[in-house]
């Protein structure tokens, strides 16, 4: 199906990250790959659909994500996404067809 399909191409992405990851750190690209291969991968579509007021949308508590890597394909020019640096909520940029990589924190 479609979503196998997905699923399976994804998990190829999410691979290759790990072995670019592992190169940069100046590991084996097999070390960062063999810790997560037998690992769970989730899919979770949300849709957030434009807000005539913006200042009443409540959208997901503030949270980390506590798994490895998550990979997030933004298909609308909502803006929701943000991250936290020093102390302080920013938003993320939307690119069009691409995905974001947010380092989870078991990568941390």
């Amino acid at each position: 199906s479609a979503i196998e399909n997905y699923a399976i191409e994804t998990q190829k992405l999410v691979i290759k990250i790990l072995e670019l990851m592992a190169n940069n750190l100046g590991m084996k690209k097999e070390e960062l790959h063999e810790s997560f291969e037998d690992g769970m991968q989730a899919m979770r579509m949300n849709y957030y659909p434009p807000c005539p007021q913006p200042e009443l949308v409540i959208g997901l508590s503030p949270h980390s994500d506590g798994i490895g890597l998550t990979l997030l394909l933004q298909l609308s020019d909502v803006q929701g996404l943000q991250v936290k640096k020093d102390g302080e909520w920013i938003p993320v940029s939307l690119l069009q067809n691409a995905f974001v990589v947010n380092i989870g924190d078991i990568m941390e």
